[in-house]
């Protein structure tokens, strides 16, 4: 137990040692950064404000937007500071904080996309029943369902992390307090727990997303039946998107969950971090919304 509290900070992954590509990473990042909080504030503000938009379907994206909103504040910016002081160091508060947020966040949006993903089912397959199905109260149990998820999810796993000894330093292979790279530092007796805790969740995930690709494959055979061409093109153009975010998300966040860890430094760990955690919060805002029309047409009433 003595080497666990001999831990006071954690030193993160840096993208570069040389200056001038450290300065560039915060610039890349800032931009992206700030990309993604006004695409995803102005969803937020546009559905609340037209009243057109408060339906199931929006209510929510606005969720989302939401979730996205908080992932991306919790890795971006400490990354950024670290890049522009020239420092790698976060504290072991500051990493268990990091940790919890970001599991919680990563859990809710998985929850969220699941139930669109139903939602846009319902809509689609049984437009009869879509009224009865996803009623206000439906809809709103359904979002309480998703944030009290992924506050469960985020203890047991933040929990589990954290009770562990670290006798292998406390340097992350990662630019963020990631939990397999956590894992990395522990004694090699102490994390079976976790590592079960990881698999159980791992489960789950593959089993979302297996909803996720019935709920699609559904629809695509509802679409292919329709006469009009046109119709056929627009649903196709709206749901492969959709698809192509979520595969990246639960394709890469699976992929550093679960694979054997490693003792050497892999540039592919880095690559699979970034792709999971900075690219849908900046993704999501274009796919869903950017290319939608009542979005743009409630965008454009706001603007006026």
């Amino acid at each position: 137990m003595s080497n666990q509290t001999t831990v006071t900070e954690f030193l993160l992954l840096s993208f570069s040692q040389a200056r001038e590509l450290q300065i560039l990473h915060f610039v890349v990042f800032l931009g992206i950064f700030l990309a993604a909080l006004m695409g995803n504030l102005l969803i937020i503000t546009t559905v609340a404000m037209d009243h057109h938009l408060h339906t199931p379907m929006y209510f929510f994206l606005m969720n989302l937007s939401m979730v996205d909103l908080g992932s991306i504040s919790v890795t971006v910016p400490k990354s950024m500071a670290n890049s522009l002081l020239n420092t790698r160091a976060i504290s072991y508060s500051g990493c268990i904080a990091q940790a919890f947020l970001f599991v919680f966040f990563a859990a809710v949006d998985l929850c969220f996309l699941t139930i669109m993903a139903y939602d846009r089912y319902v809509a689609i397959c049984k437009p009869l029943h879509y009224a009865s199905l996803m009623n206000r109260r439906a809809c709103m149990e359904m979002a309480a369902s998703a944030w009290i998820s992924g506050i469960f999810c985020s203890a047991l796993h933040t929990g589990n992390t954290f009770v562990l000894t670290f006798c292998g330093g406390n340097m992350v292979d990662q630019f963020f307090c990631e939990i397999p790279q956590l894992l990395k530092l522990a004694c090699s007796d102490s994390y079976l727990n976790e590592v079960g805790v990881i698999a159980f969740f791992a489960c789950l995930t593959i089993s979302c997303f297996v909803l996720i690709i019935v709920s699609y494959v559904q629809i695509f055979t509802m679409v292919l039946s329709i006469p009009s061409e046109r119709g056929r093109h627009k649903a196709i153009s709206t749901c492969l998107p959709h698809l192509i975010v979520v595969s990246l998300f639960v394709c890469t966040a699976t992929f550093a969950y679960v694979k054997p860890p490693s003792s050497c430094l892999s540039g592919l760990d880095l690559v699979v971090g970034v792709l999971y955690s900075v690219v849908p919060p900046i993704m999501n805002p274009i796919i869903y919304s950017m290319r939608n029309k009542d979005i743009k047409g409630a965008l454009r009433k706001l603007t006026q």
